[in-house]
């Protein structure tokens, strides 16, 4: 995207606007001072709100969105039919009709009305009718075209508008800030920029000035345009290449299986029967296995149980010779230490003799 430099502004009457008299105290901002009772527009803001709107325009044609060109003053009716034939967008170059955007299903009924005629009168069928009623059906039909030719293409509401002095065209705009969509004015110093998304202040009253500005939109579009184009193409492409490789070989994923052969009833019930023997003899092939596996493990676990009784009556047998020991140390009598033996006199007393139960007699 190219954009115009100053010098090409200036040469173009772009800085010119309106009479002091006659400004917008809104427009203060955009103005840059004031020369022989003219106000001179601020070119740095011009050219900001030139950048901002083609960003704006390339990105919505990039995406397919239709831009509308709205100009109906005699000096820019041929500069917006010209914007229109580059970019294959809706225009309006007469008067706004009321409801073009809030009523557009009406205007799509006064639209097919037009196609309607036109087709009476490649087949000429209307030459049926009287003369006076084919004069009136021509007269429609001029109307019709004049008013809503430039828009007989679109088919729904437009994603932005751009619109060259919205003074004059106010009804344009409230409809589409009604609907929400971005409004680009090229306005002069009598405008009022608050109802614009995006500004750019610049000579909307001479020919060169309106014809530039328009252009460097313009290019914006045409360059989104084509990179919609390229994209749906290539889109194409690669669904035309899917559907080859689609309707070539099977898919590696799909298994062909073979389609079973049809059996006579006897042959059925053959069949039936040797399936039901080798179930049955796969089952009992599979069972002894289980029952061979089962006798190995309680025969393991016989032994194990064996082996630990063997154990427990070794620990038990040990036991009892340890507790007869200590009986047999228990029961020993302790060696009596030698003692002088007493005379015995007539005064001691007579030994007694133990007894078995008492144990060994007290010296």
């Amino acid at each position: 995207m190219e954009i115009a430099s100053v010098q090409e502004l200036i040469e173009a009457g772009v800085h010119f606007g309106c009479r002091v008299a006659r400004r917008n105290p809104r427009m203060e901002p955009y103005i840059y001072g004031r020369r022989n009772m003219i106000h001179i527009i601020d070119l740095r803001e011009t050219l900001k709100g030139i950048l901002r709107a083609q960003n704006l325009l390339y990105h919505m044609a990039a995406e397919g969105s239709s831009i509308l060109w709205v100009g109906t003053k005699r000096q820019i009716k041929g500069v917006i039919l010209e914007a229109g034939e580059r970019t294959g967008m809706p225009i309006v170059t007469e008067r706004w009709i009321g409801g073009t955007l809030t009523n557009f299903s009406v205007i799509r009924s006064r639209l097919r009305r037009l196609e309607e005629l036109e087709r009476m009168d490649e087949d000429g069928s209307i030459n049926e009718y009287s003369k006076k009623m084919i004069a009136r059906l021509h007269r429609t039909k001029r109307k019709i075209t004049r008013n809503l030719g430039g828009i007989r293409e679109m088919s729904s509401i437009p994603g932005a508008m751009v619109v060259v002095d919205p003074s004059r065209e106010y009804n344009a705009v409230r409809e589409a800030r009604k609907l929400g969509i971005v409004v680009i004015g090229i306005l002069d110093t009598d405008c009022d920029p608050t109802y614009m998304d995006i500004v750019i202040p610049g000579n909307d009253d001479a020919l060169k000035s309106a014809r530039l500005m328009v252009e460097q939109l313009v290019g914006a579009v045409e360059e989104g345009s084509a990179n919609h184009r390229e994209a749906l193409a290539s889109a194409e492409v690669a669904e035309h290449h899917e559907d080859e490789v689609t309707e070539g070989d099977p898919r590696p994923t799909r298994t062909i299986r073979p389609i079973p052969e049809m059996l006579t009833p006897s042959e059925g019930e053959a069949t039936t029967e040797v399936a039901s023997e080798e179930s049955t003899a796969t089952a009992v092939a599979v069972a002894e296995p289980d029952v061979a596996v089962e006798g190995e493990v309680a025969e393991a676990e016989v032994a194990e149980v064996e082996v630990a009784e063997v154990e427990v009556a070794e620990v038990e047998v040990a036991e009892v010779e340890v507790a007869e020991a200590e009986v047999v140390e228990a029961e020993a009598p302790e060696p009596a230490a030698e003692e002088p033996v007493a005379e015995e006199t007539e005064d001691s007393p007579p030994e007694e003799t133990p007894s078995e139960d008492e144990g060994p007699a007290k010296i």
